[in-house]
């Protein structure tokens, strides 16, 4: 009886070896961001005022706007990915790599003041997703938090600049 049990139990190990659902293969991520031109299209989830008054922001609560703004050679991507046009920003904690993008900025609004953008998401060769908070500090009326959902694509390489038209 045990030598039956224990060919019988070999029997079904070997059976089971072959029955198991092959894995789709692992998709590798590029270690940086990978250079070119993005066209990013990016909505308005969450808009709040913070101090009671007219949030200081051209956004609204809905809206959708796409862009277009580059990866440099280096995989830094350009702040205009993340912020709000005419903002000037720089970035003061970056983390992009292996298929994960975390970007910390300060920015000055003209005649405002300070914002503070966060960009948290995930990359691939193809493009990338990521979540956009925004916070601001600024002397008077208008201060608000605002969170917006961007999709990128790579459509290609950068185009140069200075290029003469054709």
């Amino acid at each position: 009886m045990i030598k039956f049990l224990v060919a019988t139990s070999a029997a079904i190990m070997l059976a089971a070896c072959g029955s198991e659902a092959s894995k789709p293969a692992a998709v590798e991520k590029p270690k940086t961001m990978v250079a070119g031109e993005y066209e990013v299209v990016s909505e308005v989830t969450m808009l709040a005022s913070v101090d009671k008054s007219v949030p200081a922001t051209k956004l609204k609560l809905g809206d959708k706007q796409t862009i277009r703004a580059c990866v440099a050679a280096d995989g830094t991507p350009d702040p205009a990915m993340f912020v709000e046009a005419g903002d000037s920003c720089t970035a003061t904690n970056s983390y992009t790599r292996s298929g994960r993008m975390s970007v910390q900025y300060t920015c000055n609004r003209a005649g405002k003041g300070e914002l503070y953008p966060n960009a948290d998401g995930n990359y691939t060769a193809d493009g990338y997703k990521a979540l956009v908070t925004v916070g601001t500090s600024f002397p008077g009326d208008g201060d608000y938090t605002l969170t917006r959902t961007l999709t990128a694509k790579r459509v290609g390489a950068c185009p140069a600049v200075g290029r003469a038209a054709s």
